[in-house]
């Protein structure tokens, strides 16, 4: 089998394609996980400070 340009373009668009796809899913199901509720949680409320307060 004599490999050229556009098999490797090929194969790389195919696979590319599932492997950001499955690594899509596994990053969603690790985003909604139960176990990381607090730790997201904890993010959320660490970005702004108590004292931050629009200006009036």
């Amino acid at each position: 089998m004599d490999i050229n340009h556009d098999t490797l373009v090929e194969t790389a668009k195919t696979w590319g394609l599932f492997y950001l796809i499955g690594f899509s899913i596994c990053v969603m199901i690790y985003t909604f996980l139960p176990s990381n509720r607090q730790r997201f949680k904890n993010a959320e409320e660490q970005v702004f400070d108590k004292e931050d307060r629009p200006w009036i």
